[in-house]
């Protein structure tokens, strides 16, 4: 069925006379899911951040070197690591026309503070104890202890206007370059251009958001002209064919975003390190990468990006030994029962999304194992009811991307692995607990100058990497596919949706003057 509907897709790029083109000025584009919050306090999906980043401006963001610099803040400074001086420029308008001050400054981060506030992004804010207002524009943000990593709490998330509450998660309000005019949950989102952005009216009069959850039906949408582009959401043999038909516009990049298995420690078969150590093992990551992801990734040994600073290029990572995995299960007890018989060591349960490039990886990877006796029972789900279940704890195995920057800086490390940053605080699903791990992670948060940051972020790496709490994938190439007729693409290693702004038809009005 798969190869029939690539090469249908195949042969309707044959079929074209030439390339899709489009009267409309608006840009749509074509997502796999629908996002589950507008509200950027609580929303960690990606498509909820992705849409974050339109809708929202922040005090900081990440720049293409994964570095952390101003968005909205016009200062930003500390002089001990413990108090931290954020200043906005005046005259930001909220798409209700209300200048944005500091009071909504405060109001935002505040919340994070507030016990009563439930958000996944909580973790991120242990150390903050006060925000206090300074003056209409100037905020300083007070911790209970020196960290030098907390200015990446503030990056890319968007500030919400003072009283702001559970509305926003239909109703935003925001300050950045668009405004929400629909939300169709599983349908679509449209946004209008905000002309009182503070940098400026986007470059075309507004986005639209398909939700299109079908991989080739995206496919054919791009080469009807219905879907303008699609950001990393193709499945890398569709891209393949539409490459080859040359209509289209392929942009590429280095990525972040990072495909991992997650564990959940707390069963009893993946609490023994040796079956997380067997697992990796029986991963060909190679062969993934270049028959599945047709290239369009780089074997990765951990979260931190190999373009970040924080990079530790001598990272352990596990090879394709199934002789070894073989030997690490029979050493914690679960020997082949039946010799080269069909009867499995082991058995566990594999969850991932309804995306047929996810559906074929787990398939891929159940055949692997079972060449060293695990046998995995696969269970594919909305992305909706995938993501509560990893929330929840509700998993042995599952499959996700940590995408739209969440490792861009290396305290995501500590967001995943300390034993206190479990669900509803953070992201550690699978509730790894290592206390040579949070000794470390804990210094390279206190840590104020890059050069100690990355000396315990790489230590603290190395524990983890030999706990083997969650099995490394790859490391995605960003891919945007367009119609040929669109001005102003450019991807960043974050594969954000922050460059639609700058996007245009260019049968379309001439857009703005370069911001």
């Amino acid at each position: 069925m798969r190869r029939l509907a690539i090469a249908l897709l195949v042969a309707l790029a044959t079929a074209c006379t030439g390339p899709a083109t489009s009267s409309r000025s608006v840009v749509v584009v074509g997502t796999v899911n629908s996002p589950t919050t507008m509200d950027p306090l609580v929303g960690l999906d990606e498509t909820s951040q992705r849409i974050h980043q339109l809708l929202f401006s922040s005090l900081l963001t990440i720049s293409d070197d994964l570095r952390i610099v101003p968005d909205l803040a016009v200062r930003f400074d500390t002089t001990d690591a413990q108090n931290y001086t954020a200043a906005i420029p005046p005259g930001v308008r909220f798409h209700n026309g209300r200048e944005m001050t500091s009071a909504d400054v405060a109001y935002t981060f505040r919340r994070f503070i507030d016990p009563k506030f439930v958000s996944g992004k909580k973790g991120a804010f242990h150390d903050l104890q006060s925000v206090d207002i300074v003056d209409r524009y100037t905020v300083v943000f007070r911790l209970k202890t020196r960290s030098g990593a907390f200015p990446s709490s503030l990056t890319n998330l968007g500030i919400v206007p003072e009283g702001t509450g559970a509305e926003a998660g239909r109703a935003p309000i925001g300050s950045g370059p668009y405004r929400l005019k629909e939300f169709v949950p599983d349908d679509h989102v449209t946004l209008d251009a905000f002309a009182d952005y503070y940098r400026g009216a986007p470059a075309n009069p507004g986005i639209v958001i398909r939700v299109v959850p079908d991989d080739t039906m995206r496919g054919l949408e791009l080469r009807k002209g219905d879907v303008d582009l699609v950001v990393n959401d193709l499945a890398p043999d569709l891209i393949h064919s539409l490459r080859a038909a040359g209509r289209l516009n392929v942009v590429t990049s280095a990525g972040t975003d990072f495909a991992y298995i997650g564990l959940n420690l707390r069963d009893p078969l993946l609490g023994n390190s040796k079956v997380r150590q067997a697992i990796g093992y029986a991963i060909d990551r190679s062969a993934i990468v270049r028959y599945l992801r047709r290239d369009l990734a780089r074997p990765a040994s951990g979260i931190i990006p190999d373009v970040s600073w924080a990079y530790s290029p001598d990272l352990f990572s596990f090879t394709y030994d199934p002789a070894r995995a073989k030997a690490l299960l029979d050493d914690a007890g679960y020997r082949d029962p039946d010799g080269d018989g069909p009867l499995p060591r082991i058995r566990l349960t594999f969850k991932t999304s309804t995306a047929e490039q996810y559906r074929l990886q787990a398939a891929v990877l159940q055949e692997q194992l079972s060449h060293v006796g695990i046998a995995l029972d696969i269970r594919s789900y909305e992305f909706a009811t995938l993501f509560t279940d990893i929330v929840k704890g509700n998993f042995q195995m599952y499959t996700l991307v940590f995408s739209a920057g969440a490792a861009s800086d290396p305290d995501i490390l500590r967001r995943v692995f300390h034993s206190t940053q479990a669900p509803p605080n953070g992201f550690n699903r699978g509730h790894y607990a290592s206390a040579e791990a949070d000794r470390l992670l804990d210094l390279a948060t206190d840590a104020t100058s890059i050069d100690d940051r990355r000396r315990y972020y790489i230590a603290a790496e190395r524990v983890i990497a030999a706990d083997a709490p969650i099995i490394s994938l790859y490391a995605r190439t960003n891919v945007v596919v367009a119609q040929p007729d669109l001005e102003g693409i450019r991807v960043s290693p974050l594969g954000d949706f922050a460059f639609l702004s700058h996007v245009f038809h260019r049968s379309s009005a001439q857009p703005p003057a370069a911001r």
